[in-house]
């Protein structure tokens, strides 16, 4: 007891049995050893984690790649498509000015422009039409059918389009300017149906008279005067007109309403247009000028009164002694003297 005691405190070696008996298996050894493997594991799984990372973004981006690319080719072939579709949309082509139609009806429709053919006729005046749509909007004229009006002005229309081309003139649009006369439009086509007036060109001729039109619509009005068409009545008077316009006109005289004033002499009007026509005096403008004499005048209607002393034509004549007259005011005055009244002596 006492020796081992002394060996244990002099000597502190372990024998070689305790040593032995206390070793630690390989496996201990193993397993000490294991932090190296761990850490060696640890690298070649990092390593693996790493590529795996570099493939998921090798696969993120290659996945990006493939969906821009398929995104690509799709909208490469909408937009194929959509050229296609723009292609094909108008396949009917008109032989004669080559616009195009989606549909063959809207070419046959179409082809009837240049045919001259105008099958619609209306009931009540001589006007034909084109198309059925279009004879359809114009019977709204004499049914008195006026479904849009002007909030402004409360005056009413028988189509939208003419409603909107309306406002303009509250709106005080009017880009299209006579460069001759300064008188301004709403819309080009009338700027370009006026500028006849002052080249003196008149393509639509009566086949009657001889009556000279700016305008084939005048024409056509015109005509009722011959056809002794007047479908245009005054529900106060009787009398009756050949245009819409006229009676409007006309309908002033009984409400006695005269709404364009001249600004710098007081002198009112029942129309704009004669207004416009006044203003011109007071500026010292004649734009319309005859084309026989030069004698100018500043409005459209003096200038037509003018040109019959240039034909000798005296279109009124009076229903009592025959006398004729250039003009339908002249007669008018002359009618006095077999009414007894000689307020107004005639100048003929």
């Amino acid at each position: 007891m006492v020796f081992v005691k002394e060996e244990s405190e002099e000597d502190t070696s372990e024998p070689e049995t305790w040593r032995i008996k206390h070793e630690k298996p390989e496996e201990w050894k193993i397993k000490q050893e294991e932090p190296e493997t761990c850490r060696m594991k640890d690298e070649e799984q990092g390593g693996l984690m790493n590529v795996k990372e570099e493939r998921q973004d090798l696969n993120e981006e290659e996945e990006k790649y493939q969906s821009q690319k398929d995104h690509d080719v799709s909208g490469e072939e909408s937009a194929s498509c959509s050229n296609q579709k723009t292609e094909v949309k108008r396949p009917f082509s008109c032989s004669q000015c080559g616009k195009s139609f989606t549909y063959k009806g809207d070419l046959k429709k179409h082809m009837i422009v240049h045919s001259g053919i105008k099958p619609f006729s209306c009931s009540q005046c001589v006007n034909t039409f084109k198309q059925k749509g279009t004879l359809i909007q114009h019977m709204k004229i004499h049914s008195g059918e006026k479904a849009f009006s002007c909030s402004q002005c409360g005056k009413s229309f028988t189509r939208k389009a003419s409603l909107e081309n309306h406002m303009l003139i509250h709106a005080g649009i009017k880009p299209f300017i006579c460069s001759q006369c300064g008188k301004s439009f709403t819309n080009k086509p009338n700027l370009k149906r006026h500028m006849l007036i002052h080249t003196g060109k008149k393509p639509f001729s009566c086949s009657q008279c001889g009556k000279g039109f700016t305008r084939k619509g005048d024409l056509k009005t015109h005509m009722l005067i011959h056809a002794g068409i007047k479908p245009f009545s005054c529900s106060q008077c009787g009398k009756t007109f050949t245009d819409q316009s006229n009676l409007r006109t006309h309908m002033l005289t009984h409400t006695g309403e005269k709404p364009f004033s001249c600004s710098q002499c007081g002198k009112s009007f029942t129309q704009k247009s004669t207004l416009t026509m006044h203003m011109l005096i007071h500026a010292g403008k004649r734009p319309f000028v005859c084309f026989q004499c030069g004698k100018t005048f500043t409005d459209q209607s003096n200038l037509r009164t003018h040109m019959l002393t240039h034909t000798g034509e005296k279109p009124f004549s009076c229903s009592q002694c025959g006398k004729c007259f250039t003009n339908k005011s002249n007669l008018q005055r002359h009618m006095l003297i077999h009414t007894g009244k000689k307020c107004f002596s005639s100048s003929q």
